[in-house]
């Protein structure tokens, strides 16, 4: 997720424009899992009785304090639920909350609230340009502050965060586990220099080689503006590790989102290549610590993803109160290509913790 998805966006959004619109989803697939994915929530998801944000549908507006002064980062919150809760953290670093809009189509019928919130220097929300702001710590502290202005606590407050939104989640509770009530760690392994790793040593060489040669020297020559490099990792990476659906059927949530994308933050903290990490998370590492996470985890991985799906398995085994939940048709962004899959076992755990179920 970097600046050359503003050009995947404008090479999609030609694709699209010549090409016949496909057909929409019918109803059996999307509800291919009967019983799992209710069709309709309770009169009582549509309660605002005693909520400050009803003039304006649902979005707030937050003050956050930095080492820089105060920003203003926006939210939405869809539906009530005074038990489950969820707090939406997107990757990036530097997308937005766009890519999320799949959730419509499954939480309201499912009962749950839930909070689209833009990051700061994402979307909505204000974007300054001090690269100091661009830290964990500080990303940590803004999530808080968020969760405070939002009134959830321990009784109801489940944090998803995907991919770059899975480093946050894991990072905020190590900090404050005592304001979670569950944890949801998708499409993220807890080691970047694992990352790095499986990128090297799987993704790469199943690529074709020369092609890959080609990606590589134009990162290199710090040329990846050029079109040319987006045509070379398109086929070869984004449409088989990122979402697997050719890219002129790519939903326009996700287009929409990495167009918005600041590339700011991006290449400070993830660095200019898209295939490994080399900015301020370069030396990110977690996994010795993930056992101190005690809180009811889920860990969503999928077979295609960018990241080992076997490494995040072996993650949930570290939590003492975790789940593993493998998307066997989909990639990075499971939350569409393995939709049903990502949706039904991601549902199923936030009942399941709501109601006192285990885990395991």
């Amino acid at each position: 997720m970097r600046r050359t998805f503003a050009l995947l966006a404008f090479a999609v959004t030609a694709l699209c424009t010549n090409a016949a619109a496909p057909a929409a989803p019918s109803a059996a697939v999307v509800s291919s899992a009967p019983g799992t994915l209710p069709a309709r929530p309770p009169a009582s998801y549509f309660d605002n009785t005693g909520r400050d944000d009803v003039l304006a549908g649902g979005q707030k507006t937050i003050v956050i304090g930095t080492p820089k002064g105060k920003f203003r980062v926006w939210t939405k919150r869809v539906g009530n639920n005074p038990t489950i809760k969820v707090l939406l953290l997107h990757g990036g670093p530097g997308a937005t909350h766009e890519y999320f809009e799949a959730f419509d189509s499954y939480f309201p019928g499912a009962g749950i609230e839930y909070y689209y919130y833009d990051q700061l220097g994402s979307a909505f929300s204000d974007r300054p340009t001090d690269e100091s702001l661009w830290e964990i710590p500080r990303f940590v502290d803004e999530v808080e502050q968020v969760r405070q202005a939002l009134h959830l606590d321990k009784d109801n407050f489940y944090l998803l965060g995907q991919s770059w939104g899975g480093i946050l989640a894991i990072e905020y509770a190590l900090k404050y586990p005592q304001h979670l009530k569950g944890l949801v760690i998708s499409n993220m392994v807890d080691s970047i220099p694992a990352y790095n790793e499986y990128a090297h040593k799987v993704l790469m060489p199943a690529m074709d080689p020369k092609k890959l040669a080609q990606v590589q020297r134009m990162e290199a020559e710090h040329k990846t503006a050029d079109p040319a490099y987006m045509a070379l990792l398109m086929p070869m990476h984004y449409e088989q590790h990122v979402l697997r659906m050719p890219a002129d059927q790519w939903p326009e949530p996700v287009t929409r989102s990495f167009a918005h994308l600041n590339e700011q933050v991006y290449v400070s903290m993830q660095g200019p290549s898209e295939l490994g990490a080399s900015g301020k998370l370069l030396n990110w590492d977690r996994s010795k610590d993930l056992k101190n996470i005690r809180v009811p985890t889920l860990v969503i991985g999928a077979r295609y993803d960018t990241m080992d799906p076997a490494y995040m398995e072996a993650m949930a085994r570290k939590m003492p109160d975790a789940r593993f939940l493998l998307c066997p048709k989909g990639a990075h962004l499971a939350m569409y290509d393995d939709q049903v899959t990502y949706f039904t076992g991601l549902i199923r755990f936030l009942k399941d913790v709501d109601e006192g179920k285990a885990l395991r």
